[in-house]
């Protein structure tokens, strides 16, 4: 039990980290209504992820090593801004933009790997992540990276304009996909806004709805054996349907009460 807790609480500590970010990026994915925008960035981000381990020339543990995240980030910021582009184009044309590339970045991730090994594995850890293999000393330039991006989001985007959302979310789905994987991403983004929406303080009972789907998804997980990021997923829907419902019930209740 004292090995689980160990493993629990840093994947714990990274959900907290995703969901500081994921929501107030959530609320302004669904104001805008391009809702599938994070799985084409995350996506794209994982194919730069394939691309630097097939074709980058260098020793796995030193150079690659740090390339990775960084040509993860410039792919994720070029199709990011590529799709701000198309902000002008009817909002159905964008979706299904959005969706091509998806699509694209999706197969082209396994065409690359078809010829590796351990191909399915790698396409596993893209969609589901890693959450449990991560460390504390891991979480430490995660923080600083999130902080400096909320810092940006919060004060300087004013002064940048709309174009300024796009970089910023580039930067954030794609460390987050490595450390939580598609799935997880999409889920922290958009569940917990959506359950919250038009509901007074969302940001902190979308933060709380969030942190109650990672804590009860990991201990479920490891009660069952069940893969983390999957089980996550399904606690958080879980966590906001309750809420949502059971929000819709009371509220009825108080108006046909009034």
């Amino acid at each position: 039990m004292i090995e689980q807790i160990e493993i629990l609480w840093p994947a714990f500590l990274a959900g907290l980290l995703v969901l500081v970010t994921h929501i107030p990026f959530g609320r302004e994915v669904l104001q805008r209504g391009i809702i599938f925008l994070d799985l084409a960035i995350a996506q794209i981000a994982a194919l730069g992820v394939v691309v630097a381990n097939v074709f980058w020339l260098g020793d796995h543990d030193g150079i690659l090593h740090l390339a990775q995240p960084l040509i993860a980030i410039a792919a994720a910021i070029a199709g990011a801004m590529g799709l701000y582009s198309l902000r002008n184009l009817e909002v159905r044309v964008q979706e299904a933009i959005i969706g091509i590339l998806f699509i694209l970045a999706a197969t082209g991730s396994i065409l690359l790997l078809s010829a590796d090994p351990h191909g399915g594995e790698r396409l596993k850890e893209i969609l589901v992540g890693q959450i449990l293999w991560i460390q504390v000393s891991d979480l430490v330039p995660l923080a600083i990276v999130y902080t400096l991006v909320l810092f940006a989001w919060f004060k300087l985007r004013p002064k940048f304009g709309p174009w300024f959302f796009y970089p910023l979310f580039a930067i954030t789905i794609t460390l987050s996909t490595q450390v939580v994987g598609v799935y997880l991403v999409f889920a922290c983004l958009i569940i917990p806004s959506l359950a919250t929406l038009n509901k007074r303080s969302p940001l902190l009972k979308s933060f709380s709805l969030g942190a109650l789907g990672f804590a009860s998804g990991l201990v479920l997980s490891a009660l069952l054996d069940l893969p983390a990021g999957a089980t996550i997923v399904w606690c958080l829907a879980l966590c906001c349907l309750i809420y949502y419902g059971s929000s819709r019930l009371f509220g009825s209740k108080k108006t046909s009460l009034s």
